[in-house]
């Protein structure tokens, strides 16, 4: 009996988190009014933030980027914050600030090496704008991101707007096609989220909070969970803007995709619930449903696979259901290593790969936690550059 309801709760864990939260979602969207998101023609003041370590292929264009936004100059600050670069990143910065005087750039350097959360929160003390936007050096922004991501902070209510990333090679890549699948789907749940009431985590290539909330937070962990959680549990909105857009580069090898994977999960035992203030639902309102389904439920993955598999094999002696699950487990797991395997696999094989792979790189990631090996710097991929 015992592993029959490990089984069942397992599978409604995997089921859940993938497919019915999503149509939750889609229906809550049908019955709830949508609520107003932005204001056009709001221009507050913006210090634009570019963290960088050893960016040097990628900052001077990052920086040609920025000074070509449409937003008006008076009201425009750069910040480059270089996380102990040592290669030619903060010269190039220097040169350019040099070549572009009528342009307010600035170039802060911290004296040690600690990774990107840790730059930000020591480049943030010198800004003084009313909208803190924060970007990625490999990120490219459309010509109106700014001005779209800013349009959201005319609400009061509202303390932080993530835009929407865009992969601008998943078509061309096996790897970041995959990619590119599971993420559409993540920004259709957060494009609903931010509709109903607040959104459960953002992205670090494009996002905005307002310079008076920002939050100091620990280095090993990010803004893209942590802020719209600690958000929320203030009372405040974290919105979605699918009109802020910007480009990136996916990871084009599996090396590269696992290792950003297994650092995005670094936290991942403590994300699963991080405070259990968040099971207030009488408060929270709709938060909580958000943050359950679509983060605890998603940080349980790993483990909801180990459990079916193993509970399955148990039950299998004793029930014909049970075998039948066990075969469909089994396909599932030999098509996913067709996706690694074959040199030119479908799109399914590649598909389950992926997921395969993101439920292997939280097992890493709670393993690195428990053994006390997370920390905050790592290694960027070089394919996304």
């Amino acid at each position: 009996m015992f592993s029959i309801t490990i089984w069942f709760l397992s599978a409604f864990i995997i089921f859940w988190a993938m497919i019915g939260y999503p149509i939750s979602l889609k229906i809550l969207s049908k019955i709830i009014k949508r609520r107003p998101t932005h204001l056009d023609g709001y221009e507050p003041t913006v210090t634009v933030m570019v963290v960088a370590h050893d960016e040097e292929k990628v900052i001077k264009e990052k920086l040609d980027n920025i000074v070509s936004v449409d937003y008006p100059i008076e009201k425009l600050d750069i910040l480059v914050t270089s996380d102990h670069s040592t290669d030619c990143t903060n010269q190039i910065v220097k040169d350019y600030i040099e070549c572009h005087k009528n342009r307010k750039i600035q170039l802060y350097v911290t004296k040690e090496h600690r990774g990107k959360t840790n730059a930000q929160n020591e480049a943030q003390k010198l800004v003084e704008s009313e909208i803190l936007v924060l970007t990625d050096a490999n990120s490219i922004f459309e010509k109106d991101a700014i001005r779209q991501l800013v349009s959201c902070f005319y609400d009061e209510s509202v303390a932080y707007v993530t835009g929407r990333l865009c992969y601008i090679n998943d078509s061309c890549n096996m790897t970041a096609n995959s990619e590119g699948f599971y993420w559409r789907l993540d920004l259709m749940e957060r494009k609903m989220e931010s509709d109903i009431q607040t959104i459960t985590a953002g992205n670090g290539a494009i996002y905005a909070c307002r310079n008076r909330l920002y939050k100091v937070i620990d280095p090993i962990k990010c803004h893209d969970l942590i802020w719209p959680l600690q958000y929320a549990l203030d009372k405040k909105r974290a919105l979605y803007n699918p009109r802020a857009i910007a480009y990136e580069k996916a990871g084009e090898s599996d090396e590269d995709e696992f290792k950003r994977k297994v650092r995005m999960n670094r936290t991942i035992l403590k994300d699963i619930l991080p405070d259990l203030k968040i099971l207030n639902i009488f408060k929270y309102k709709w938060f909580t449903y958000f943050y359950l389904g679509h983060r605890t439920f998603r940080y349980l993955l790993w483990i909801a696979h180990i459990f079916l598999l193993a509970s399955n094999i148990i039950i299998a002696f004793k029930y014909k259901w049970a075998k039948i699950m066990l075969g469909l487990q089994s396909l599932f797991y030999i098509i996913a290593l067709a996706g690694k395997i074959r040199k030119n696999p479908n799109k399914l094989e590649r598909i389950s790969w992926y997921y395969l792979m993101t439920m292997i790189a939280q097992l890493c990631g709670a393993k690195n936690m428990l053994l006390g090996k997370t920390k905050p710097t790592w290694d960027k991929a070089e394919t996304t550059r």
